[in-house]
């Protein structure tokens, strides 16, 4: 991993399948991605791409799916270029990690390549709200 890493870690009571199951199905993905429509297969050298609207303006980040190891580790890429020519620096990887605990499942999720301690804690604030969502998302599953 290259620049500052910002991570977020939540507990879900639920079991890991349950959690895998509400982070790897598209139309869940919108109740904790900020809206965003997601479309992968969620295979590994898969593409997935993340279509919405941010702050009035519509955006499509895209990457590709690098691991994913039912129900424990799902990682992929991730750039957001905000419609200026891409850069190393718009590109990020993001690393689920789901543990199995006594009441369900601990959530880990690392994002790297942040270009300043600001922006990794930044990224860090939208994660915590994400697997917030994410947790509900699970547990209204139920399992």
């Amino acid at each position: 991993m290259t620049g500052y890493e910002a991570s977020a870690t939540t507990d879900v009571a639920a079991l890991p399948h349950t959690v895998w199951t509400a982070l790897t199905t598209p139309e869940l993905a919108a109740t904790y991605m900020f809206g965003a429509t997601v479309t992968s297969d969620f295979e590994p050298g898969g593409a997935i791409t993340f279509a919405g609207t941010w702050e009035g303006r519509p955006y499509e980040d895209h990457g590709t799916v690098l691991d994913a190891e039912e129900p424990r580790l799902l990682r992929y890429t991730h750039v957001s270029s905000g419609g200026r020519a891409e850069t190393p620096e718009d590109r990020h990887t993001l690393t689920f990690t789901l543990e199995e605990i006594p009441d369900g499942t601990r959530v880990t999720l690392v994002q790297d390549n942040n270009a300043t301690p600001e922006a990794a804690e930044h990224a860090r604030q939208n994660w915590v709200r994400v697997l917030e969502a994410l947790r509900l998302t699970a547990e209204r599953l139920g399992g």
